[in-house]
């Protein structure tokens, strides 16, 4: 890790959305995008039934790939990716504070950011550190950046989970990007030195650009189909910084 870059490997990935449950209908996806739409919530059969029934549909989601990803293993750290994260409970608080109704303990106390990370963190019963993001159109790439500080400081793996939803309604108004279901998770490790065949590289540079040119695509979908598809590279423009995104052969 520098102040110019990132690199890392990924051990395992897993992706989740409405009607895009498994590896091949993914790839189908990343080579064919189309808007993903849909409102079933996957089984998270892993977790205990009554920290699952806690869960909303994007924390459902989010949880689903964490699980399928870390495969058992414990003592992970992980970080936690969400733009929007779980501001349809906060619609809903808000909403009963209007007609002066009593608040849900459970929908205050999973309104917070870290929802999904503290949920996995307590069905798992594993005390290992985790963040949870949030950064405008940029969220994936400072989530890449703090998970590989988590492994230059010598954690040996790291669980990266990126997951969005549809704005609430009272939002749409300031919708900027074309919102969609999904959930992905990475299962980071080392490059290595020399970086290793498949190592994905990010780097990053001031640029001119106008910061009102956003991608109508949410990012955490930009970025799986470029994992997905093996690219050589990706360049996203966000608010006058440029990221470039590169496979090494």
């Amino acid at each position: 890790m520098s102040f110019r870059g990132v690199r890392f490997s990924i051990a395992s990935h897993a992706a989740w959305a409405p009607g895009l449950e498994t590896e091949a209908a993914w790839q189908a996806w990343a080579h064919s995008p189309f808007a993903i739409v849909g409102s079933a919530e996957p089984k998270v059969a892993a977790m205990p039934a009554m920290l699952r029934r806690r869960a909303g549909f994007i924390g459902k989601m989010a949880l689903e790939v964490a699980y399928r990803c870390l495969d058992g293993r414990s003592g992970v750290p992980t970080v936690f990716c969400s733009r929007h994260g779980e501001c349809a409970r906060s619609v809903e608080l808000l909403s009963d504070l209007v007609q002066e109704s009593p608040l849900s303990p459970t929908s205050f106390s999973l309104s917070v950011h870290n929802a999904a990370a503290g949920l996995l963190s307590i069905a798992r019963r594993d005390q290992v550190s985790h963040a949870a993001l949030s950064a405008s159109h940029s969220g994936v790439e400072h989530a890449v950046i703090e998970a590989c500080g988590l492994l230059a400081d010598g954690a040996p793996e790291v669980l990266l989970v990126v997951y969005d939803g549809l704005l609430p309604e009272v939002f749409q108004e300031y919708q900027d990007c074309d919102d969609q279901p999904f959930a992905w998770a990475w299962l980071m490790v080392p490059a290595g030195n020399p970086p290793q065949a498949g190592a994905i590289s990010l780097t990053w540079e001031r640029c001119d650009g106008d910061p009102a040119a956003v991608p109508r695509q949410p990012a955490g979908l930009e970025v799986l189909a470029f994992q997905l598809r093996n690219d050589p590279e990706l360049v996203r423009v966000v608010e006058h910084r440029r990221w470039h995104w590169q496979h090494h052969a």
